[in-house]
């Protein structure tokens, strides 16, 4: 099945050009205009020239304001910041504080322990599809990578994993990707999300921690994904009653949308 393209970055996290991925018999995703990644708190223009190639304009910050605050980002030269914060309206949300989590065995156990981290990390996906905040946040990156004056769009949140996720999970079926397509690209990004947070990780299971909870909070699940898909549909019938309904976004701006983003192979 085929997925983004790993950009090679050794100061950001996950990047990954969604350009190339299939989108039924003969259609493909364009390439260079929509990229993915974790944070871009230590984005290097120097020793990362590739990454400064990609000419980048817009970079979207899907973080909430004390992420931003904790690791602002870096951006590339010419780039500008938008922010469109997914988790506002539930900024304690475990997505929002997995380094804290795995710096923190006894909290994380109070918290997450006796099967409860996949269950909440569910119930976020299901907010990320639900609350205000998540839906006008979603709107805004979605308006912005329509407009071609801000592509190449770069959008992120921590690890690139699950705010990241949803997002490239919309932007996909807008363009007209089958859910086997989705999954794919969605659960893609588990190695280099191990990897990314293999130090935390590591010191977290030295001090005693649970490796169930680490594993259910570092990577991303079926269940993850299926938890958002399920509340689009119960909630607004399907994507298109999702983005009209959900997320309140013009008929205009999803056909400029699909007919940007797809291209004949």
């Amino acid at each position: 099945m085929q997925t983004a393209r790993a950009v090679p970055a050794s100061t950001v996290v996950n990047l990954r050009d969604l350009g190339g991925i299939a989108l039924g018999r003969d259609r493909r995703l364009r390439q260079g205009i929509l990229l993915r990644s974790g944070q871009l708190s230590e984005f290097d223009a120097e020793h990362d020239v590739a990454v400064s190639a990609l000419g980048i304009r817009t970079v979207v910050d899907l973080r909430t304001a004390d992420e931003r605050q904790w690791a602002p980002d870096r951006l590339p030269r010419g780039a500008r910041l938008f922010v469109a914060d997914v988790l506002g309206d539930n900024p304690g949300v475990l997505q929002g504080r997995l380094k804290a989590l795995l710096r923190d065995p006894d909290g994380a156990a109070a918290a997450l322990g006796g099967g409860r981290a996949e269950e909440l990390f569910a119930q976020t996906y299901r907010r990320m599809v639900l609350t205000p905040g998540a839906s006008a946040a979603y709107r805004a990156l979605l308006e912005t990578a329509a407009d071609p004056a801000a592509r190449p769009l770069l959008f992120h949140c921590a690890t690139g994993k699950d705010r990241t996720g949803w997002a490239t999970t919309l932007l996909l079926m807008m363009a007209g990707a089958s859910r086997e397509v989705v999954r794919a690209e969605f659960l893609a990004v588990n190695r280099v999300a191990r990897r990314a947070l293999g130090p935390e990780v590591r010191r977290y299971l030295e001090a005693g921690g649970d490796p169930g909870i680490a594993t259910a909070i570092v990577e991303v699940r079926p269940r993850y994904l299926d938890a958002a898909l399920d509340a689009m549909d119960e909630r607004w019938g399907g994507l298109d009653g999702y983005l009209r309904d959900g997320l309140r976004l013009p008929g205009s701006v999803v056909e400029r949308l699909r007919a940007d983003l797809v291209v004949t192979a």
